[in-house]
């Protein structure tokens, strides 16, 4: 977790320089917490849109991967070239946010050790559709600002009944 700190410190110079007062074109690598609906408050993307994490990722173990189709359903928070650290928004606890890299030597933004996804099935800021889904070998949560995993709230199933790529 220090590491953390001291990544977010070490970066937020150039970090800040570039991305404006309002995050601008880093709106998707900017994580900070809201209240969304059936879930609570949650931690979010720039743009509101709700990040996710997958149960068996703990630890920044990455296996949703494009190869295996689950970016397509779930998007990455991969850190745009030039970056080395997200941008840490209100409600977050900068100990907790991090990254890890990929095997290709990608960055990608992680909260309390779990990479974070977004959903293709919230279709606006403020919607959870993703929540409690379980495909590609885990269960996709919402995570709370604290750390910990939302559990508990409305289970959604898959409406995609083919099955490719585990979903």
């Amino acid at each position: 977790m220090a590491g953390a700190v001291l990544t977010l410190a070490a970066c937020s110079k150039s970090n800040n320089a570039s991305m404006g007062s309002s995050g601008g074109s880093h709106a998707s690598v900017t994580v900070k917490a809201a209240n969304v609906s059936g879930v609570g408050t949650v931690l979010v993307n720039g743009n509101g849109r709700t990040l996710y994490i997958l149960t068996s990722e703990a630890g920044g173990k990455i296996t949703c991967t494009d190869a295996s189709g689950c970016t397509k359903v779930w998007p990455d928070t991969e850190l745009p070239s030039g970056m080395s650290t997200g941008i840490a928004g209100s409600g977050i606890q900068a100990s907790q946010f991090s990254t890890v890299r990929s095997s290709d030597g990608s960055l990608y933004l992680t909260y309390a050790g779990y990479p974070l996804y977004t959903y293709s099935g919230d279709n606006a800021s403020g919607t959870a559709n993703g929540q409690n889904i379980t495909s590609f070998g885990g269960t996709w949560e919402a995570m709370n600002p604290n750390g910990s995993p939302v559990t508990g709230a409305a289970a959604k199933t898959s409406s995609n009944s083919t099955g490719s790529g585990g979903y």
